[in-house]
């Protein structure tokens, strides 16, 4: 079982609509959609949902009136706007201004029997503290520091995950819920699952869409695969991402190769990360060139790539991507990559050429290039 991971610099070069062809052009896989902030992988392959999952990443502070003995005996309705100078154990531990008395709710105190609920949705009762649930961080100092145990951490749910079937394979994807955060979480929880299924099912690939950038979500999704394919485009932005994701995969340890999507918008610019691949020793898998077919498929919701009895006409795209997927697919054969730490560490000393420190570059110098 090999796993290929389809990454790209930044959001708009094409990765997921060639993954999708991918799911067409591939037998035997599972595929995997990591970009959580944004999965867009469903709505070219229209699943089936068979089961979904929550997904909780944290925890958040609850506090419980019947054991609070509150602290501002201040009287309700007696003072004015604002927040209250009164103090307890809990909002003095709390680090992150998350706990603290509301005048309001005192004044309010009348309606419903003491109890008002606040503009963030949580409920205080006068004389007691309120928890904001937005400047909560779920560290559970509180918690630990009120003597009477009127505070507990429950789990937060941020985001779901969903097995699911397609015409072209099972999928596993997911939603990270709006503001929320630990994707790289639920990124090894759409990439476990999807290896389980792979594993009880004798399947050959594990295909991942992979989420932009370099960040956290990015490293989830990259370690231990076998290889990593970078989407890019011929443009200032798309060249400088595609480098700083070059250098994240070599950092790592994991063998990468390119895509120039929309190549022949600016063959002087494609000729530039040739070059720039050529000098790091990385392979340029394909080049894909515009065509306005490839809007007409993302029209009708569907990939680039047709299957056979399809009465929809393949451009000069499709071929490329055809292409494309033959020499990612003769490139697995002869990858192995590390998927375990003392795997990668051996990587590292076998191949130290490979794994570099990130280069820190200066934004003035880089603001010079581009001028």
């Amino acid at each position: 079982m090999k796993e290929l991971l389809v990454i790209s610099g930044k959001g708009g070069t094409g990765k997921t609509s060639i993954v999708g062809s991918f799911a067409v052009l591939a037998d035997s896989k599972v595929l995997a959609d990591c970009d959580v902030d944004a999965a867009d992988l469903h709505l070219l392959l229209n699943p089936t949902v068979r089961a979904t999952h929550e997904f909780s990443a944290g925890q958040q502070a609850v506090l419980d009136p019947a054991k609070c003995v509150g602290a501002g005996q201040c009287g309700a309705g007696q003072c004015g706007a604002g927040e209250c100078s009164a103090s307890a154990v809990c909002a003095e531990a709390c680090r992150f201004g998350a706990i603290a008395f509301s005048r309001a709710a005192c004044a309010e105190s009348s309606i419903d029997g003491g109890m008002s609920v606040l503009s963030t949705g949580s409920t205080a009762r006068a004389g007691l503290p309120y928890i904001d649930s937005v400047s909560c961080e779920g560290c559970g100092v509180c918690a630990r520091a009120c003597p009477h145990g009127a505070i507990s951490m429950e789990d937060v749910v941020s985001g779901h995950w969903f097995v699911s079937d397609t015409a072209y394979g099972p999928m596993v994807h997911a939603r990270l819920g709006v503001a929320q955060e630990n994707s790289g979480k639920l990124v090894t929880q759409v990439r476990r699952e999807a290896r389980s299924i792979a594993e009880r099912q004798g399947l050959d690939y594990i295909i991942t869409d992979g989420p932009p950038g370099i960040g956290c979500p990015v490293i989830s999704s990259m370690s231990g695969v076998d290889l990593a394919l970078i989407i890019t485009e011929p443009t200032v932005a798309g060249t400088h991402d595609m480098q700083r994701t070059v250098e994240l995969a070599h950092y790592f340890g994991v063998k990468t190769t390119v895509c120039i999507n929309k190549y022949d918008l600016d063959q002087a610019g494609a000729k530039q990360i040739e070059a720039y691949c050529s000098s790091e020793g990385v392979q340029i898998a394909g080049k894909v060139p515009f065509d306005e077919k490839v809007v007409e498929a993302l029209l009708q919701e569907a990939p680039v790539v047709t299957r056979n009895g399809s009465h929809r006409a393949e451009g000069r795209a499709a071929q490329a991507v055809r292409r494309l997927w033959a020499n990612i697919e003769s490139e697995l054969e002869c990858v192995g990559g590390p998927t375990t730490p003392a795997g990668l560490r051996g990587f590292r000393q076998a191949h130290p050429g490979n794994v570099r420190p990130l280069e820190r570059h200066d934004p003035r110098e880089a603001e010079g290039r581009w001028r």
